[in-house]
């Protein structure tokens, strides 16, 4: 495993493993040089079958690779699920298979309940972070993950890790992206800074952050959006698409293991 990917330090059930992937490994060129595991992004193929089969390796799990399309749906999955399930955010209890979401500036976020008997990962966009009416992927995921769980009674028994993303000083949004935000949720204003006429900068991280803990989650680990998790601001380690538009994405894994 190369050693700049990251292993989420919070305190997890024994048992609960998770990953997220850098640039490093692989054996992508050009724009997605390094560990590219998106096949729709216009790398080799042959190139991203080797690198998942890299990062299923460095795992020693089955990564179910989702097609994500910056909504609010949640898979149930299990050794049947075959890769390309349309949802952006997956949850099992079946050991040994690792839900998984890329990302390549948007939110990675996975889950856990105090007892390690379900997991989940959840692609956190914009788009699918305010989602419809004030329901959105984090609300989605949590309310599955509760659904029938002996491992959680409430909110509070999970856990959560915010991966890397594009950072607040770089997140350049209009009001299209700001006003259904704080129409939810005027705190959410907090989020935003304005820096031209209808023009903001977003603290992506900050605003999953405070929707999860509206939900009553207060183990949150992770991205304190601070500029070592931001994906625009550290080239080397991660890809970014609104830095470089053609480019690969790493991504984030979470499984149980008996």
């Amino acid at each position: 495993m190369p050693e700049n990917w990251l292993i989420p330090d919070w305190p997890v059930p024994a048992g609960v493993h998770a990953l997220c992937s850098t640039r490093a490994g692989g054996c992508s060129l050009g724009p997605y040089a390094g560990l590219n595991l998106g096949d729709h992004v216009g790398d080799a193929p042959d190139s991203v079958a080797a690198n998942r089969a890299a990062f299923a390796r460095a795992m020693g799990a089955r990564p179910l690779f989702l097609n994500q399309i910056h909504g609010i749906d949640v898979a149930a999955i299990d050794e049947a699920s075959a890769d390309g399930i349309a949802a952006d955010a997956a949850l099992t209890e079946k050991p040994g298979l690792a839900c998984t979401v890329m990302v390549a500036d948007c939110l990675p976020v996975l889950f856990s309940d105090r007892r390690g008997l379900r997991v989940a990962a959840a692609h956190a966009g914009w788009r699918g972070l305010v989602g419809v009416d004030g329901t959105g992927v984090l609300e989605q995921t949590v309310r599955s993950l509760l659904m029938d769980n002996p491992g959680a009674d409430s909110a509070a028994d999970l856990l959560v890790w915010l991966g890397p993303c594009i950072g607040p000083v770089v997140f350049e949004v209009g009001s299209e992206v700001r006003d259904p935000f704080v129409a939810h949720d005027a705190a959410a204003a907090q989020r935003f800074r304005l820096v031209a006429d209808g023009k903001w900068l977003a603290d992506l991280a900050g605003l999953a952050r405070q929707r999860l803990q509206a939900l009553g989650l207060n183990r949150i680990f992770g991205n304190d959006s601070s500029e070592a998790w931001c994906t625009v601001a550290n080239p080397g380690r991660f890809f970014s698409y609104r830095r470089d538009r053609v480019c690969g994405r790493f991504a984030a894994s979470i499984w149980r293991q008996d």
